[in-house]
Parts: structure tokens; C-alpha cells; sequence
């Protein structure tokens, strides 16, 4: 089976972990997954995208301040 470069992931749709390992080596996005570091471990493994965001707050333990990264990030859940 030829594989096919995913340029987004859409909202309700499954994805092997594989497809999703991929995906996150080609494009700058952020991966929040149900099941912790156990994403990549199955790669025929198949996940639902639950939501997208366009940005999220992260916290520099730096400088105290908190900053908005205008980075897409996506929620993923086993399916």
C-alpha cells in the first residue's frame, strides 16, 4: 500500500499511529494524546482526532511570563 503524506488532520477522523508519526515529522504541529507516551508504540495502532486548536499558552519556567504559540495542535484519542 503506497503512503500518502497528510498535509492536516481533520477532527473525527482515525489515523494509524503510523500516518500520525509521520504527519508530526513533516510539519510543525503539537500531538496531545490520550494515552501518554504510548502513541508511537503501535504503529498499526489507530487514533481518533477529538479536536484541533490553533495555538495554546505555554509558561517559560524562565522568566515566569506566559506566552501564546501560534502553533496548531491537535487531540488525539485511542480508538
Amino acid at each position: 500500500m503506497p503512503q500518502h503524506r497528510l498535509n492536516t488532520l481533520e477532527s473525527g477522523q482515525n489515523y494509524t499511529a503510523q500516518e500520525l508519526d509521520s504527519f508530526v515529522s513533516t510539519t510543525d504541529v503539537v500531538l496531545i494524546a490520550t494515552n501518554e507516551e504510548q502513541l508511537f508504540s503501535e504503529p498499526e495502532r489507530h487514533y481518533r482526532v477529538v479536536r484541533s486548536f490553533k495555538g495554546f499558552f505555554e509558561h517559560s519556567s524562565e522568566n515566569g511570563e506566559k506566552y501564546f504559540r501560534d502553533k496548531k495542535a491537535y487531540l488525539v484519542e485511542k480508538v
